[in-house]
């Protein structure tokens, strides 16, 4: 009886319900959106626990790209608009042009959530990528980022057709006529594409290289390379953006080559003080001989010059017509020794002490040579222990550097002057006789 009381209830409420149209609409749309959200809350739930369990096996881990990138939820973001769409037509007494309206309206999150399902997608296939051998050598996140721009410009365009119940075509036709202004505002973006796709292809940079461009303050490793700008981060911590473009309208350089090669080069002068520069005598000669790096050239050299000697005949007696050994000559062939005999120096690549203009400064004596690593302080402490040595060693071959004189160097001359000068009140000295 009870039941039978609680039908009849049931069935005084549905027709009241059929008596006002609104009512009924309304109750059947707040249905449909329950429905329509419980079932989106299942979907995401079910989407990411599958997700997960086939995150474990090895063969698919890239489903964990997926799923951090939030793909999956952008998919089960699309449930409840889509239940909308094919649920409006069992809604009761909804007038056609409602119901066209909030179809659209659907349809426009629906095609909003995809696009951004579709840019979650080729964010985590820029993380699959990032993890390939390929990756070192070619950047990819500059098409990404183009195509997902692309992506976003189309997608906007259809929801707005959408949404005001026109086709697409009429909106990219305005576009078109549009196309001056685009170009201008995107002007900077357009160049950035076209100079990106030109360093990658030419395989002019990659991330890590370190790069110097003195113009915009950049001297570090790249770190990030997108559509737009090359992120540098310098060796004092500090980061430079520089707009892609300028990497093909300037010049820069690429220190990639010297990292690859193994070595990195040294190039620093030793200026020796032109007043000591003489020749060598028979036991300066005779002292040089013994050290070890120097035994063979000594003896070489020696037997050389006695052979160009005694094809000259009497005329080698005067010393300007005779060769004969120098100090800096013999030091230069010592440092050669040295450089060549050194753990840390590279021997198959160029290795010279060359001797070069003299000037205000003295003789030039530059040291040419690669060390066996690219590690910075390494390459420093091994360049610091090579000129501390040689600068030691100079004395050895009545050497010296070169050096300006100091302030101190001023007052002492000026001190010793003033102690040779006759003091006030002394007699001057007589004239000899």
């Amino acid at each position: 009886m009870d039941i039978q009381h609680l039908w009849l209830q049931v069935q005084d409420l549905w027709g009241a319900l059929d008596q006002h149209p609104v009512l009924n609409a309304g109750l059947g749309l707040t249905l449909l959106l329950v429905i329509a959200l419980v079932l989106g809350r299942v979907m995401r739930f079910a989407l990411l626990h599958v997700s997960k369990l086939l995150g474990r096996q090895p063969a698919l881990h890239w489903v964990n790209d997926f799923r951090h990138n939030k793909v999956f939820n952008r998919l089960a973001e699309m449930t409840p608009s889509l239940v909308v769409q094919f649920g409006l037509n069992l809604v009761p007494a909804l007038n056609s042009t409602t119901a066209h309206f909030i179809g659209n309206l659907a349809l426009a999150v629906t095609i909003l959530f995809e696009v951004l399902a579709l840019s979650a997608l080729l964010n985590a296939l820029l993380d699959i990528y990032a993890r390939t051998e390929y990756a070192r050598t070619r950047s990819i996140k500059g098409y990404v980022q183009l195509a997902k721009m692309i992506l976003f410009i189309f997608g906007a365009i259809i929801i707005v057709a959408t949404l005001i119940d026109r086709s697409p075509l009429l909106l990219l036709s305005g576009l078109g006529a549009m196309s001056a202004v685009i170009l201008l505002v995107y002007k900077d973006t357009l160049l950035s594409f076209v100079a990106g796709v030109q360093l990658t292809s030419n395989d002019m940079l990659r991330v890590g290289d370190w790069i110097e461009m003195p113009q915009v303050g950049a001297d570090g490793d790249v770190v990030d390379i997108t559509l737009n700008t090359i992120k540098v981060q310098n060796f004092d911590k500090t980061i430079v953006s520089i707009p892609t473009w300028r990497l093909m309208s300037e010049s820069f350089k690429n220190w990639r080559g010297m990292q690859q090669s193994g070595g990195r080069r040294i190039k620093r002068a030793l200026n020796i003080d032109a007043s000591g520069i003489r020749f060598l005598d028979a036991d300066e000669e005779a002292h040089l001989s013994q050290i070890r790096l120097l035994t063979d050239y000594v003896g070489r050299k020696q037997a050389e010059l006695k052979n160009w000697n005694a094809a000259q005949g009497e005329v080698a007696q005067l010393s300007a017509n005779r060769r004969r050994m120098t100090n800096l000559g013999t030091f230069r062939a010592y440092a050669l020794a040295y450089l060549k005999s050194h753990p840390d120096i590279q021997t198959n690549m160029t290795c010279m002490v060359r001797q070069l203009e003299t000037g205000a400064q003295g003789v030039p004596l530059e040291i040419y040579c690669f060390t066996n690593t690219t590690a910075w302080a390494e390459y420093e402490r091994i360049q610091g222990d090579i000129f501390d040595y040689l600068l030691a060693v100079l004395p050895e071959f009545g050497l010296s550097l070169y050096q300006q004189p100091s302030g101190a160097d001023m007052r002492a001359g000026l001190m010793g002057r003033s102690a040779s000068l006759p003091t006030l009140g002394t007699p001057p000295l007589s004239p000899p006789d």
